[in-house]
């Protein structure tokens, strides 16, 4: 089952061009700032589907937000999504949680074998679940860096200062804490023995020391998280750990033609260390380490490689023109938008059934393509087209890959 990339890309180049109803102009300034946006897409897969989001900004905090989204497709797939996030809670710490309730179907799905590095497409099964992911997160802001002083305002202010390369001096520091429950239930064709849920949670320890959350140019940002899955009457207990790093370099511009060019580089590696070969002693495929999907080997499809251990490289080169002609276009002259970027990316990786870095740099998979990003009312858009050694995709989505 292929999805038809090329309707998929113009419809999602509309729902980009679907107009925010905004409600912030002419309300009391005591109102929180509210936004809407209806979109409407076409996929094989999904088949003729509607939808909408919104947010409410500034709910009882200025830096607190409200987003929900929904969509209904004509093959009877749902998708309904609730998040709250930044509500801040004394001088450092930040809450928010999330829930996201689905129905799939006859999606493809890539399990046991087929899901492995050398797994081929051929062996997807096409099958309709019902799936769902709950989860609370609690942030404690360091004493450190740019913490020491603003607290918790140091995580969600807009643009740093970067004063050196020690957490003590410069960047922001923080625990996360993170419960969660999530689910897939395939009606048709479930792996004996895998489990459909999973209890858990997560410790992430983050060091964030770039100069810009939204359009990093310089800096780096660095992340370890422990992730424990507890015992069910599916399966035992299990853990994971993962380490990212990113770093930004500053190229300066290129005369008149470019404003700004950045090399952006991510590497990302995780392990199962309770890993065994009975299902049992394993984490669900949907709650384990994977590869393919928004952010590590685009061209695939979202969780497409499963296994024990994960190992990914992404390298990108981002411009921003000189030139920047959306804030006269029709729709997008109704809106702030500053800047936008063009970007050329290339990802390597794969997975492996022991942590073996020998093996998991050999016939690793790969995934090149473009992309365009722009901000609009401080929102992060993001459109690529990735192509790989199995497939090619076209996506619409929001906030950077990293």
């Amino acid at each position: 089952m292929k999805v038809n990339k090329y309707r998929n890309a113009a419809l999602s180049a509309f729902f980009i061009a679907c107009p925010l109803v905004s409600y912030a102009d002419g309300w009391p300034s005591w109102q929180p700032e509210t936004a809407a946006v209806p979109f409407v897409f076409s996929t094989e897969s999904m088949g003729l589907t509607v939808g909408g989001a919104g947010v409410i900004k500034g709910v009882g905090q200025p830096q607190a937000a409200v987003l929900g989204a929904g969509v209904v497709s004509d093959k009877g797939s749902w998708i309904g999504y609730l998040g709250a996030s930044n509500f801040q809670l004394g001088r450092r710490f930040l809450f928010g949680l999330e829930g996201y309730d689905s129905e799939f179907v006859g999606f493809e799905y890539y399990l046991g074998d087929a899901a492995k590095n050398d797994g081929v497409q051929s062996e997807a099964i096409i099958a309709s679940s019902r799936e769902s992911l709950y989860r609370f997160s609690a942030r404690y802001v360091l004493p450190l860096g740019a913490g020491t002083d603003q607290g918790a305002k140091a995580a969600y202010w807009p643009t740093r200062t970067i004063t050196g390369s020690n957490p003590v001096d410069s960047g922001v520091t923080s625990v996360e804490v993170q419960p969660f429950y999530q689910s897939r239930d395939l009606e048709e064709n479930q792996p004996a023995g895998e489990a459909t849920k999973s209890v858990g949670a997560k410790l992430t320890l983050d060091w964030d020391n770039r100069d810009h959350p939204r359009n990093p140019t310089s800096g780096s940002q660095s992340q370890f998280t422990l992730t424990r899955g507890f015992a069910e009457q599916e399966q035992d207990a299990w853990w994971t750990w993962e380490a990212e790093q990113s770093a930004f370099f500053d190229l300066g511009n290129l005369g008149d033609v470019f404003d700004k060019q950045v090399i952006a580089v991510n590497v990302y590696t995780g392990d199962t260390p309770s890993w065994e070969d009975d299902p049992y002693y394993q984490p669900p495929a949907f709650a384990g380490l994977k590869l393919g999907g928004l952010y590590r080997l685009r061209s695939f499809q979202s969780g497409r490689f499963h296994d024990r251990s994960a190992l990914s490289y992404t390298a990108e080169y981002r411009v921003m023109p000189d030139w920047q002609p959306l804030g006269e276009l029709p729709v997008f002259n109704l809106y702030n938008v500053p800047w936008w970027q063009w970007v050329a990316f290339m990802d390597v990786g794969r997975v492996a059934s022991e942590y073996n870095l020998r093996e998991l740099h050999q016939n690793m998979k790969w995934s090149a393509g473009v992309a365009m990003r722009f901000q609009v009312e401080g929102v992060v858009v993001r459109s690529e087209m990735a192509w790989g050694s199995e497939d090619s995709l076209f996506r619409v989505m929001i906030n950077q890959p990293f």
